[in-house]
């Protein structure tokens, strides 16, 4: 081939690898872009991933929750209304007078005896239930626990403490099923700021809910 030929075609061979060199530089942006996008999409269905996950694991902790509180609390409305009926037994013993109970009557002491042990019988299931009973005669006042129903003047105690209990209350797990009806000292050293606690309230929230 002679030396004009290959000086004739050689413009055409320059545009050629001009072309190619072209070609291949947008195939390595497309490639680039390409790239760039399956990345953007490969983090996106990593977020979406992790959302989806920690949605799972709060519903796997609301569920777990809320299996413990049917456990826990399904007795409640049931232990409640026990509760009037283990009152009325106690109201009915402490109701003899203690010369009938010193009578030395064989069949009245069992009825006292029959009475006291069903009234003990009854809170001893209820407690093996989750029921326990408030008496909280010496401690602070406590309005998620207590009700106050008097003060006290009392100086020898730290004010708001109980200095007795009307009634007993009840709880079941964490809340309460009625709360300690009580008096409370009025007059003594305060409390620490630290310790001080509510002022006295209106009868548990939870215990009206629950009503």
């Amino acid at each position: 081939m002679s030396d004009q030929a290959k000086d004739e075609r050689a413009p055409d061979e320059v545009e050629a690898t001009e072309a190619n060199a072209e070609r291949t530089e947008g195939s390595i942006d497309g490639d680039y872009e390409a790239l760039v996008r399956l990345l953007k999409e490969n983090e996106e269905l990593k977020d979406r991933a992790l959302r989806v996950a920690a949605e799972m694991e709060n519903l796997r902790r609301r569920t777990a929750r809320d299996v413990h509180d049917a456990r826990t609390y399904a007795v409640a409305n049931f232990a409640r209304d026990m509760l009037s009926v283990s009152d009325n037994l106690r109201r009915a013993l402490d109701a003899i007078p203690a010369e009938a109970k010193a009578s030395g009557d064989a069949g009245f002491k069992a009825l006292i005896e029959g009475v006291d042990l069903t009234e003990r019988a009854m809170l001893s299931a209820l407690e093996r239930h989750g029921v326990k009973k408030l008496t909280p005669e010496g401690e602070k006042f406590d309005p998620n626990f207590h009700q106050a129903m008097f003060e006290v003047p009392n100086p020898d105690v730290p004010a708001n403490t109980v200095v007795q209990v009307v009634q007993p209350g009840y709880s079941i797990g964490e809340r309460v099923l009625r709360p300690a009806m009580v008096g409370v000292a009025k007059g003594g050293p305060k409390l620490a700021a630290a310790e001080a606690p509510v002022e006295p309230g209106p009868v548990n929230e939870q215990a009206e809910k629950d009503a």
